[in-house]
């Protein structure tokens, strides 16, 4: 019996405050939180936004979708996800920024992708050969980006 192991390792960077981002990540980061307002969240009330950037530049933007059946709505991430595969095919993704707040806040909260999202993900960058940059807004201004 041969016994399989593997490593895996990962960096995040912490960001006082969106100010200290680069623009380009800044505006998508703001997308993100922008379109967290248009989501469909009449039953979790929790608003979540996803912008994504593709290699030519295009940024799509997606948001949570739910519906009767809770919880087999959607997630942002996927939104936006699937969105850019059946629009842009062949361009990979190379950064998604993720905001979420509570319906009528204005503060954003810590939030990661869940596990359906990481999978997604996950099968993307296997796809398109590289990694995808995750750039997560957290409580207090807080910004969290793993390369």
């Amino acid at each position: 019996m041969s016994i399989f192991k593997q490593s895996f390792s990962f960096s995040i960077q912490v960001y006082d405050s969106a100010s200290e981002l680069a623009v380009s990540d800044r505006f998508l980061l703001e997308k993100a939180q922008k379109i967290s307002e248009n989501a469909h969240s009449p039953y979790s009330k929790f608003q979540v936004g996803a912008a994504i950037l593709l290699e030519n530049g295009e940024i799509v933007c997606g948001n949570n979708q739910e519906n009767a059946a809770y919880p087999s709505g959607l997630c942002a991430e996927r939104t936006a996800i699937f969105w850019c595969s059946a629009n842009y095919p062949n361009q990979r993704i190379l950064k998604i920024a993720i905001a979420a707040k509570p319906k009528n806040s204005s503060d954003f909260v810590s939030v990661t992708p869940c596990g359906s999202c990481r999978q997604s993900m996950l099968e993307y960058e296997v796809k398109q050969l590289s990694d995808i940059e995750l750039i997560m807004q957290s409580e207090h201004g807080k910004i969290y980006v793993i390369p």
